[in-house]
């Protein structure tokens, strides 16, 4: 008999619309000969099936139920497909959990941490996973701009603490410019980092777990003529996305030998994308993203087709791994 699968998207923050997209792609390359996927979308205020007609399903949040044609499904595997809260922060995580529904994403606690960009730092450290030097404030700090600049230099980033796709992200050259960069970090979260420019090559690796070892992909490379890799960059065709990365072979071994240490240090799970950039030689870690994007042109799939696999056997594989670690646990 097949599987139930919600393929859940939407969210509560500013990366819905990016959500929806990735959610969409994973649907229509789920199998339909091994799995029955629907459309969970989650909104504040709403939770729904959104069938193929549009038509939309309320669902019952005390069991992750809905009723379609007088009778009751439920599901036997959910693929997190949202980006930012409440799917990338652990929140839909433990709730899955409390239900014993097995889902594609990582556990609640990795899940929160991974996705709060000032803890994902402290413990890379603690693993000499080496990142920039950084500074991190919350609303309502009173902070000395010198000392910043002192601190991380210029230019440097300010970001929000807990948000994604480049959201509230500014690059400073002038110290003057970084109190407007603050206040709008602070429209997407009430936390923020400020941290160093690292003059370098950017790359992003995905790894998984496979018959349980570290499997790295190929990696990719980022060129952009944007001043970073921004939303425009990322999303609107403003990059270039090299895979696998032009860079010598033995930085590239360094890269994944390090993607593969991230991976098991943070005790991650399902498919992770793990963003570098390369000075000298040496990859320091940028950020974790536990709900990578997956339209057909976003970095991961694009290194999985290197590989030759494609979307639709990426999207089996996390949700036969899924079924198969539940049944072991169990």
């Amino acid at each position: 008999m097949k599987k139930n699968v919600a393929v859940v998207m939407g969210g509560y923050s500013s990366e819905y619309v990016i959500s929806m997209q990735s959610g969409n792609v994973i649907y229509n390359h789920v199998d339909r000969e091994k799995f029955t996927p629907y459309r969970v979308v989650i909104e504040r205020k709403s939770w729904y099936v959104l069938l193929e007609d549009e038509t939309k399903i309320e669902i019952d949040k005390n069991d992750f139920s809905f009723i379609l044609d007088g009778a009751k499904v439920t599901f036997d595997v959910a693929y997190n497909v949202i980006h930012g809260t409440p799917g990338e922060d652990g929140k839909l995580p433990g709730y899955w959990d409390m239900l014993e529904i097995p889902y594609t994403s990582c556990a609640p606690f990795e899940a929160a941490l991974t996705f709060n960009k000032r803890e994902c730092i402290a413990v890379a450290r603690q693993y000499n996973i080496p990142t920039a030097e950084s500074v991190f404030l919350s609303a309502g700090d009173q902070y000395d701009t010198q000392e910043i600049i002192d601190k991380v230099g210029l230019p440097c980033f300010v970001k929000p603490n807990r948000a994604g796709s480049s959201f509230g992200v500014s690059k400073v050259k002038e110290a003057a410019q970084l109190p407007e960069a603050i206040a709008v970090a602070l429209k997407e979260d009430s936390q923020i980092l400020i941290e160093s420019f690292l003059d370098g090559v950017e790359v992003s690796v995905g790894t998984m777990k496979k018959e349980g070892e570290i499997f790295v992909f190929p990696m990719t490379e980022i060129r952009t003529e944007n001043e970073f890799f921004d939303f425009q960059a990322k999303y609107e065709g403003g990059a270039q996305e090299i895979t696998p990365a032009e860079v010598p072979d033995n930085v590239t071994q360094t890269v994944r030998e390090l993607a593969a240490k991230v991976y098991k240090a943070m005790n991650l799970r399902g498919i992770v994308r793990t963003d570098f950039i390369i000075v000298d030689g040496k990859p320091n870690m940028l950020e974790i993203n536990t709900i990578p994007g997956m339209s057909t042109e976003s970095i991961l799939p694009q290194q999985a087709r290197y590989l030759g696999i494609s979307l639709e056997e990426l999207v089996t594989f996390a949700l036969e791994s899924t079924l198969h670690d539940a049944v072991s646990v169990s």
